[in-house]
């Protein structure tokens, strides 16, 4: 595992990168987990890949959580801190509804579902520094 500290508009990011597969990263920002897709696979992970299916078949089914999430997400419209998650997973939800309050130039901005439907993930907890665009919450 790489770990690296990253400094973005002044805030401080932890990022260790857990593993490669393919062009699929498993990394982790701040304490949360993600899984990133590169568009080029780094040529090392590429070759890697192949042995590590055979020596881990088990390792398949860990796709299965992405797919839970699926569903329109709900973005970060500039970067800042979460101050409060206001849903939880399996919550209903209505379009315009708050979903989140998100601290940004000492400001705090509601963050509204975009669409109705039910909470099906949330990729942030209260506290965490988040980027213009990062997925906040996943609504299907």
């Amino acid at each position: 595992m790489k770990e690296y500290k990253f400094k973005i508009n002044g805030n401080a990011y932890e990022v260790a990168v857990n593993s490669v597969e393919g062009n699929i990263a498993n990394v982790t920002v701040n304490g949360v987990e993600y899984a990133v897709e590169m568009e080029n696979a780094p040529k090392a992970a590429v070759a890697a890949a192949p042995a590590a299916q055979q020596a881990a078949p088990a390792a398949a089914p860990a796709a299965a959580p992405v797919a839970a999430g699926a569903g329109s997400d709900v973005t970060s419209p500039l970067p800042g801190v979460i101050l409060s998650i206001n849903v939880a997973v399996g919550d209903k939800v209505a379009a315009g509804q708050k979903v989140a309050v998100l601290e940004a130039m000492k400001m705090e901005n509601e963050i509204e579902a975009e669409t109705a439907g039910t909470v099906t993930a949330i990729h942030v907890q209260k506290g965490d520094s988040v980027l213009e665009g990062a997925k906040l919450i996943t609504i299907a």
